[in-house]
């Protein structure tokens, strides 16, 4: 490098810090000059130019491949890119398959090696994660489309242009502004936005003003438009036989929008339009008509024309190297990318001006452009990353929470027959699904499984790939024969050499399948257009890629956890026109990040110190804490072990004996249910159901009064000293003398529940266990609710937290039997106490109560019944039915900050929950604080507020 050159590079870094001053400081300068500082950037770049040879100055205009991966430096990649840059001194590197920290580190060895600084370009239609390991993967261009929203697209560039800054990106190839307006189009497909040009033009916009955001060029891809063709050009050259006033009116029609929206870059098509061209057979990107006449002097663009790759066979297959390149900048491309041979392309490049084929005017013009970016863009200041700021700018939670709710917004349904969605367990036991891939891996479809086993039990999964033999097709046909539900997904890839469509054996596959008259619903993670090959499924749903959160995304829209709102923007031929989908409200929890609910994790924090404090000052040996908010399990931790040997750490999935919130959750729950059903009333006597309340003060006790504690029976008694079965206990139970007049005195009563949980049997007709299985647990999702779990064998034993160590009455280690000893000699159901849950599944029944008895689109309860239940009024003495209320004045477990309307309910063995409904709140506490003594209650009741405290400090106002 000269040493004049050394100075110029020295006097574009000043002006560039002159630029950031003036700009950050708001100068007169700043807001009254931009043509002067306009003017300064071109006085650079002529300057640079003027001391570059011919040879140099082509070398600029070439971009090549290069993977971000490690690379010993004498490793043959490492020394090819070292030896372009250095001794050949190309202008640009386009990363392909790479990590974020690989690709970071090579690119700054890779500048740290270039005499001006490198221009780094990367594909990024999906995210940076389209390239780059580690990234924020976000839903196709369709996808974004069929939310519906422009901002998702705005969003979709600016954080695809932050991540891609952060790891030394300065353009971007994306977004694909092509007209899908053919469904056989093998290339374009879910990449471009719509069939209709004024859709795509909006949305494109919104995505170019995001990467702009960022600091970032955006690239407008392919023109004159790639979308009318089913031809890959990667392997072949497609044929678009239209005239101009055709393209005017639907291809061009994006194109004049983004570039009146201030696009700075355009990506010209390896396609031919022979009605326009000025040779029938030549790619518009080595046609001068194309580029030159339409695209610089029609549209009036000036800014940078990028090639598509020149190693494509649209190009490669007709054009020596060297040849494209010649032709290629003589219609008007500025950067030539991928050069199948580079060195040949600024070789014969430099002979055509030598010739006067092509003027180094010409070639002047095309690195002037780009000599600016590079000044504009800082490079000459600082080309290097920044390797430490890299953990704070990708793949954030802020990033991927955005990513995730395109992917859910995107998720469209265009038809639900038979109402098959959201899908019912309950309905639908035994669920088989299939995944058709064309691949060989043999984890297609992985992530989809996962998250279905999420919302049901019993999902049978089976993937039909290249590798997929006869006898477990055969198995798959089976499966789905016994199935109640059929869900057929289909993961065809947008790869060049793949079919978009079902292959021959797989559609006669899928037409077996739909043969057995199986509720059936096909789901495409890929083409839109598949579904047409599925004509008689019950459900079609488009979730437009696998890849990302997609996969979860599609699984909790299956099941309701997510509302669904898409609306086609293409047409799919003979099935459904562009803007049809069914709306389908959102009917259960789902699982996300605190953030998404409006809390903060950081704030949330301080559970963690509580509940870890707490284990540490052995309140308790284990426990989790659950919460959650607008109808998102949005925090869910363990804490401790399962006891004081600290051997088995405490899992999310734990099961802990739930002790007095059977109360709320079983019988309070079966009685709403009874008296929805009309078969008892609140009002109704005891004495309707026992004898022994048919005499004396006990005649005036009411159903009601048992729920709200006001019956007048003794808080508690021992019995379990002299009775050991179940109508011992009860007898005893109906011949307690009271202690107050019914009605009038709150004595919180085990006793009282006990007779409801046989009330409840006796009108049902069922055992208490088996009504609620049937009717509640079941439907709800709830598998883990159970009484008497050691029934369901080891590996739910293996889970439950140990109670106590008895020395008194069954002088044992106290797991998986009932910890309260009249419910256990009771056999373990009982109405006070004895059912089993997880924290995960408690959360699902608060969800349900706050939905006011709506839960995974069933109702379980009557509205107005969940009201009765959880209000607060005159004369209820501060309990509502089955439910404690939140004290007001004085010490609460509630915690103080919580809303006067809170409810919810206390367990004996260390376990909670509180519903603040004002907040669309709930705080479940499970753990094991009586093992190995019971000992008092003061430590987990200050746990207990403190913990609710924490929470409701976390809301994000």
């Amino acid at each position: 490098m000269s040493k004049k050159l050394i100075v110029l590079i020295s006097a574009a870094f000043t002006l560039m810090a002159a630029l950031t001053i003036m700009a950050f400081t708001g100068t007169k300068s700043a807001e009254n000059e931009p043509d002067r500082l306009r003017a300064h950037v071109t006085t650079q770049a002529q300057n640079l130019l003027e001391e570059m040879t011919l040879r140099e100055k082509i070398a600029q205009l070439i971009v090549i491949r290069a993977n971000g991966s490690y690379y010993a430096e004498d490793h043959d990649e490492f020394r090819h890119l070292a030896r372009m840059v250095e001794e050949y001194q190309v202008g640009g590197i386009i990363f392909f398959r790479g990590d974020v920290y690989n690709q970071a580190v090579l690119h700054n060895h890779l500048q740290m090696r270039s005499r001006i600084p490198l221009w780094i370009s990367q594909d990024m239609e999906f995210g940076a994660a389209m390239r780059v390991g580690g990234t924020t993967r976000i839903t196709p261009a369709m996808g974004v489309a069929a939310t519906g929203n422009p901002r998702w697209a705005f969003e979709k560039g600016r954080i695809t242009a932050l991540e891609a800054r952060a790891i030394g990106v300065h353009q971007i190839y994306a977004p694909v502004v092509d007209v899908n307006n053919n469904p056989q189009n093998p290339v374009i497909n879910v990449r471009s936005f719509s069939e209709d040009p004024e859709t795509v033009s909006m949305f494109a916009e919104s995505f170019i003003k995001g990467v702009q955001s960022q600091g970032l060029i955006s690239t407008a891809k392919h023109f004159p438009g790639h979308g009318d063709t089913d031809t890959d050009s990667h392997t072949a050259l497609p044929t678009i036989n239209r005239s101009y006033a055709d393209l005017s009116e639907t291809e061009l029609v994006p194109f004049r929008r983004v570039i009146d929206a201030g696009v700075e870059s355009i990506m010209s098509a390896h396609i031919s339009f022979p009605r326009i061209a000025s040779d029938p057979a030549m790619p518009a990107t080595l046609d001068g008509r194309l580029l030159n006449g339409i695209l610089r002097d029609s549209l009036g663009f000036d800014g940078l024309i990028v090639t598509d790759g020149l190693e494509m066979q649209g190009i490669a297959a007709h054009y020596a190297p060297g040849e494209a390149a010649v032709l290629a900048l003589n219609a008007g491309s500025d950067l030539l990318l991928l050069s199948p041979d580079e060195l040949t392309a600024i070789f014969q490049i430099e002979e055509a001006v030598q010739r006067g084929e092509i003027s180094e005017e010409r070639i002047n013009k095309s690195v002037m452009r780009l000599l600016e970016h590079k000044i504009n863009h800082g490079l000459m200041r600082r080309a290097d990353v920044n390797i430490n700021r890299i953990s704070r700018l990708i793949n954030t939670r802020s990033n991927q929470m955005i990513a995730d709710q395109i992917a859910r917004e995107s998720i469209t349904v265009v038809r639900n027959n038979r109402d098959i969605l959201p899908i019912r367990p309950d309905l639908y036991p035994n669920v088989t699904v299939i995944a058709i891939a064309n691949s060989s891996s043999g984890t297609v479809g992985a992530g989809f499984r996962t998250a279905l086993n999420q919302y049901h039990p019993n999902i049978s999964f089976h993937l039909y790939d290249d590798r997929t033999s006869r006898e477990e097709l055969e198995q798959a046909v089976t499966s789905a024969r016994g199935a109640d539900l059929v869900i057929i997904g289909s993961f065809l890839p947008l790869t060049t050499g793949q079919p978009i469509t079902f292959k021959r054996a797989q559609k006669q596959f899928v037409d077996r399948i739909t043969a057995l008259n199986k509720p059936t619903a096909v789901v495409s993670f890929s083409s839109p257009y598949v579904i047409s090959e599925v004509p008689r499924a019950d459900v079609h749903m488009l979730a437009w890629t696998s890849l990302g959160s997609h996969s979860e995304a599609a699984a909790a829209a299956l099941f309701g956890a997510s509302e669904i709102n898409g609306r086609l923007p293409i047409t799919i031929p003979g099935l459904y026109g562009r803007g049809e989908g069914i709306h389908i409200p959102k009917t259960r929890l789902r699982a996300d990040y605190p953030e998404a609910a409006g809390l903060s994790a950081e704030g949330l924090y301080e559970v963690n110190r509580i509940m870890n404090r707490a284990v540490q000052d052995s309140v308790f040996p284990g426990g989790v804490v659950a919460v959650v908010k607008d109808g998102i399990l949005a925090y869910q931790e363990p804490f401790g072990y399962h006891d004081y040997n600290k051997r088995r750490p405490v899992r999310n999935n734990d099961i802990f004996d739930l002790a007095s919130l059977t109360k709320p959750i079983a019988t309070t729950t079966a009685v709403k249910m009874l008296v929805d059903e009309g078969k008892i009333s609140l009002d109704d006597k005891v004495g309707t159901h026992f004898s022994e309340f048919r005499q004396g003060n006990k005649d005036a006790i009411t159903i009601r009064m048992l729920l709200n504690h006001t019956s007048g029976l003794p808080a508690y008694r021992t019995y379990v000293d002299r009775h050991r079965t179940k109508p011992a206990i009860l007898n005893a139970i109906l011949n307690e003398p009271l202690i107050n007049a019914p009605g009038e005195t709150v004595v919180y009563s085990d006793l009282g529940f006990i007779l409801l949980g046989e009330i409840a049997e006796r009108v049902s007709g069922q055992p208490l266990d088996q009504f609620l299985n049937r009717n509640v647990f079941y439907p709800m999702g709830m598998s883990d609710t159970v009484f008497n779990p050691q029934r369901r064998g080891r590996w739910t034993v293996n889970r439950i937290l140990p109670t106590e160590v008895d020395t008194v009455y069954r002088n044992t280690r106290i797991r998986a039997d009932v910890h309260d000893e009249r419910a256990y000699y009771m056999g373990g159901i009982a109405g006070h106490a004895g059912l089993f849950s997880t924290a995960a599944d408690v959360a699902r029944f608060t969800q349900m109560i706050m939905q006011e008895g709506e839960y995974n689109n069933r109702r379980f309860i009557q509205s107005e019944t969940v009201q009765d239940f959880t209000r607060r009024s005159e004369g209820n003495m501060g309990r509502a039915l089955g439910f404690d209320l939140k004290t007001l004045g004085g010490f609460t477990t509630a915690g103080a900050l919580s809303s006067d309307d809170t409810f919810g309910h206390l367990g004996f063995t260390g376990t909670s929950f509180w519903i603040d409904p004002e907040r669309k709140l709930s705080v479940i506490i499970l753990t094991n604080r009586t093992y190995p003594h019971r000992g008092t209650s003061a430590g987990i009741n200050r746990v207990r507020s403190a913990v609710m405290d924490a929470v409701i400090e976390s809301v994000i106002d």
